[in-house]
């Protein structure tokens, strides 16, 4: 018993739209990335403090839950400590 492979289709190609059309309304300018780079402002300098401050203090507080020196492991601990590093995290991706 031989197993023939099935044959491949061939499928044209090509452009759906003549070359050099243009859709309605479309300026050179409409999807340059700089124009909209240069409509938003740097974020202040208490943005980066507070992303960092939010990992250190997410970390310090998972890493406290675990040793279970200042109170028993809780999950609400682990909670709140998860809580801050994603709370680092929104701040970086708002940071400019």
């Amino acid at each position: 018993m031989s197993e023939q492979k099935p044959t491949k289709r061939r499928v044209s190609g090509g452009r759906v739209t003549a070359k050099g059309t243009r859709p309605e309304g479309y300026t050179s300018d409409t999807f340059s990335h700089t124009g909209l780079d240069e409509q938003r402002d740097p974020s202040p300098p208490w943005v980066p403090v507070l992303m960092f401050a939010l990992f250190g203090l997410g970390l310090a507080t998972i890493l406290l839950n675990y040793v279970g020196s200042f109170w028993d492991t809780n999950n609400g601990i682990l909670l709140l400590g998860l809580g801050m590093i994603l709370g680092g995290i929104i701040t970086a991706t708002e940071y400019r």
